[in-house]
C-alpha cells in the first residue's frame, strides 16, 4: 500500500477554542483524543473516534469537533462516511453526504480541524447512542486527477464553503 497521509491532533490552542464552542464537548481533554486508525489490515477506512458521549434522537443532528487534522499528499483526498454499522442500523448520515478533506485544508487558518456533522435519519424511531472513544465515522483516502486544461492557482483558507468565497 502506498502511504499518502499523516493524522495529527490540532494544536492545544485551537482545541480549547473549538471545543469550548460546541455544546457537549467542553469537558473533552486534549490528551484523550485518539488519532484515526484502521481496525484490521484489510480495512480501507480509518475509524474516527468520538471525543465524548452523545445521543441522537430521530431527526436530531450534531456537529462533532474531532480534534484531528490530516496532512495529505497532493493528488489525494480523504473522504468521510458514517461507520457502516451505524448507517445500516440507524440511517446515521453525514449532513454533507460525503465529507471531502482536500490536501490544502491542512494549511487553513483553522489548522484543518476536521468537524463531522451527523443526523439520525431513522425510519424506525431509533435513538443513536455513541460512547466516548467509540468509532462513529470512517475516512478513506482516494487518488484523484485533474483536467489537462486546469489552471487554478488559488489557495484555500477556511473550512465549509471557503472555496466559494470571492
Amino acid at each position: 500500500m502506498e502511504k499518502v497521509a499523516t493524522f495529527e491532533k490540532i494544536s492545544e490552542k485551537r482545541f480549547k477554542e473549538d471545543f469550548s464552542k460546541e455544546l457537549g464537548f467542553s469537558d473533552v481533554k486534549y490528551e484523550e483524543l485518539i488519532l484515526p486508525r484502521r481496525a484490521t489490515v484489510g480495512s480501507a477506512g480509518y475509524d474516527f473516534f468520538s471525543p465524548a458521549d452523545f445521543e441522537l434522537a430521530p431527526g436530531e443532528s450534531i456537529k462533532i469537533p474531532t480534534g484531528i487534522r490530516v496532512r495529505i499528499d497532493d493528488g489525494w483526498v480523504l473522504q468521510l462516511f458514517p461507520r457502516s454499522s451505524l448507517g445500516f442500523k440507524f440511517r446515521l448520515q453525514l449532513d454533507n453526504t460525503v465529507g471531502i478533506i482536500d490536501s490544502d485544508y491542512y494549511y487553513s487558518s483553522n489548522e484543518g480541524h476536521i468537524f463531522i456533522k451527523l443526523t439520525n435519519c431513522t425510519n424506525d424511531n431509533k435513538t443513536v447512542s455513541v460512547k466516548k472513544d467509540d468509532a462513529f465515522a470512517q475516512g478513506v483516502f482516494l487518488q484523484y486527477g485533474i483536467t489537462y486544461d486546469d489552471d487554478v492557482h488559488e489557495l484555500r483558507n477556511g473550512g465549509f464553503g471557503s472555496t466559494n468565497k470571492s
